[in-house]
Order: structure tokens, then sequence, then C-alpha cells
């Protein structure tokens, strides 16, 4: 007989250190079933073939979880140079092969042109919907539709290996790069075609992949040995400056209204109350903090 699954509260933050082969999905409902937490969701996806930090949300947080979709992102990214892929990445069909005769100073002369903002046309093979389909569904048909260049930003590309007919790349960049475009164009430039082989993912906002837990290292742990790895709902939003709000008005901002706003602050501002965080808050045209997002937390 199977025994039925007790859920229970659980507020915090998890950053995972996905493994290859699973959705993102797959891993969140994994890590929410160890620690039997009611609710859960993530913050961006990564592909199945990509590793690396998925910050997942229990409870609470899950509010929070939108914030990081904005977030700036570290990856690192291995190439293999001399075959092109449909996909642009180890999944796809490969389209061409080429034979390689690149130096390690060819790819330093290259890399510089796809640093700062730059126009990328995303891949049929992603989740981006034309008239409420996937793309990737009508890939899988073979149709192709035209796709309009999205603005990114590649802050900086650094290249860590170099093997003749692979290289391995850190890439810092902004929300919406796809890195198998960047791969596919840095092959076309080095005059070899490329696609990319492995990815993985390593800075999310100012989240570490050094402060993440795999799935098999908690499977291995007591429901507290797991506990000890759940931050707390607020991890998301330590970039965000502090209101602290007492009595009468904690109770105003509890319960959504306004509150004052300390001289010298814009934007969204983290509220706490008791040394627990209560909410984020915005300047409303009033000249007064306004309560967005509110949240309960156990004392």
């Amino acid at each position: 007989m199977q025994v039925k699954k007790t859920w229970q509260r659980v507020d915090g933050v998890l950053l995972l250190d996905k493994p290859i082969g699973l959705t993102s999905n797959d891993a969140l409902q994994k890590a929410r079933r160890l620690f039997s937490a009611a609710k859960g969701g993530h913050t961006g996806t990564l592909d199945p073939l990509a590793t690396g930090l998925l910050p997942l949300c229990f409870g609470e947080a899950t509010k929070f979880s939108a914030d990081l979709l904005d977030a700036d992102k570290t990856y690192e990214a291995v190439l293999k140079l001399g075959i092109t892929t449909d996909s642009g990445d180890a999944e796809g069909q490969v389209i061409a092969t080429t034979a390689v005769d690149v130096a390690e100073s060819d790819v330093l002369r290259v890399l510089p042109q796809f640093t700062g903002d730059i126009q990328q046309i995303p891949p049929m093979h992603s989740a981006l919907k034309r008239n409420g389909r996937p793309l990737y569904e009508l890939a899988r048909q073979g149709i192709e539709v035209e796709r309009a260049a999205r603005a990114v930003t590649i802050y900086a590309i650094d290249l860590l290996a170099f093997s003749g007919d692979g290289l391995t790349l850190r890439v810092a960049c902004s929300k919406g790069t796809y890195i198998r475009v960047l791969a596919a164009d840095i092959g076309l430039a080095l005059g070899c075609g490329a696609h990319l082989a492995a990815l993985r993912r390593t800075v999310v906002g100012d989240l570490d992949l050094a402060h993440a837990v795999t799935l098999a290292e908690l499977e291995v742990l007591d429901e507290s040995g797991r506990a000890g790895h759940l931050q707390a709902v607020d991890a998301l939003l330590h970039t965000l400056p502090v209101v602290t709000v007492e009595g009468e008005a904690a109770e105003r901002f509890r319960h959504g209204n306004p509150v004052d706003l300390p001289e010298g602050l814009s934007g969204k501002i983290r509220v706490y109350a008791d040394g627990l965080l209560i909410g984020v808050g915005e300047p409303g045209p009033d000249g007064r903090l306004w309560p967005k997002r509110l949240v309960q937390l156990a004392a």
C-alpha cells in the first residue's frame, strides 16, 4: 500500500546544483519532495543538458521568484568546433561538418566581437511562442518561422581552455541571452562552425554556485540536515535597500497601507519588522512607501 505524502509549510530558498538530464521542473519536484514542501517554484529554466545553479523557492519565497528572471547570469560553456547542429547544441541533428584549423590566437581575436550590446536571433529550438505554440514544437515538425533579433548584453567572455577543436568559455551576460546562439555565432566567425557541447550556470544575480547543493547530497541527509541548506526567504532580495518599520507603521504596511519613505531611497525596497521580512514596497506618487508584495512568516 502506497503511503500518502504529507506536505508541510516550508519557507525559504534552496540553491540547487541541477544535474544533467533533468528539466528544471523535474529538479524542482524532486527537491520539493525531499523537503515535503507544500508550495514551490523555480526562478527561470535551465535546459535538460545544462547543469548548475538553479535557485528554488518554497512557500512565501515563491512570491519573489520572478525577481530573478531579470538578473544577470554567468555560465561556463564548452564549444565543439567543426560541427554545426540544427539546435545549436549537442541534442540537435548535425547539419554541417568542417575541418578545424583554428589557433588560440584566432579565438582571442574573435571573442571581443561578441561583447557589449549585441543582437541575437532566438533559436527555433526554444520555448518562445508563436501563435500560442512553442517554437521547439514547430522545429520538430521541420517548420521554421522568422524571428526578430533581440538585444542582449555580454559583459565579458573569458577563454578558460582551448584544445584545438574545443574551447571552454566563461560568459557573463544579461537575461535572455542564448548561449547556444552565441556558440554558433562564434563558430561562424571562426570559419568552422560550432555547437554548444556542455553548459553550466555558475551565477544568478548575486547568488553563486559555490553555495549550492546537489540532489544526491540532499537525499542522504535527514530533515534537519536538509533544512541547514535552506536559505531565508529574503535570499533573493539582498540587492534591495532596507527599511525597518515598527509598531503602528508595521501594522499599516502589513495591511496594505503606505508608510513613510526614508529620504534617498527609490525602486523596490525590502521592509522588515521585528527582524523579519514582511514584504517589498515601492515609492508611490505621494512620496510614501506602498506595499507591493507582502509575506507572512512564522516568528
